[in-house]
């Protein structure tokens, strides 16, 4: 059954990944997993690394790797602004392999309760999550 569809832009610090119209959007909260759809209530929420799918119809998903960062959803248009939006096809396993082993170095290396370690902690979840959508391709 098709669904109405709505604006939906996603966009990153190197600029517009996605302007267009999709029946839905499928990513994850910091408190878990979302679904938006045309006329969702508004909502200013932040996004954990993850897989976002852009559903422009049943049979048509476009599949991104997501960084962190924020959606909101008002009068029917949605807006992503993440770190990164890398679609799935471009993903390289090997070079995500490597950047997760660097990431747990430097975590484990790191002093407890520093920025450091939180920023390696920070890169292992961004790793772990992207090198699951790279897999799942």
């Amino acid at each position: 059954m098709a669904h109405a569809t709505f604006p939906v832009e996603v966009l990153t610090p190197e600029g517009e990944v996605f302007n267009g119209e999709v029946e839905m959007i499928s990513t994850r909260t910091v408190v878990g997993t979302i679904g938006i759809l045309a006329n969702h209530q508004p909502i200013m929420t932040m996004l954990d690394p993850t897989e976002l799918r852009l559903y422009k119809s049943e049979n048509d998903i476009l599949r991104f790797a997501q960084g962190a960062g924020y959606l909101q959803m008002t009068e029917n248009h949605a807006l992503l602004l993440v770190q990164d939006a890398i679609p799935a096809e471009d993903l390289d396993v090997a070079d995500l392999e490597a950047q997760l082993d660097d990431a747990r170095t430097r975590h484990d290396s790191a002093a407890e309760g520093s920025g450091e370690r939180a920023r390696a902690a920070r890169d292992v979840r961004r790793a772990e999550a992207f090198l699951a959508v790279a897999k799942n391709d």
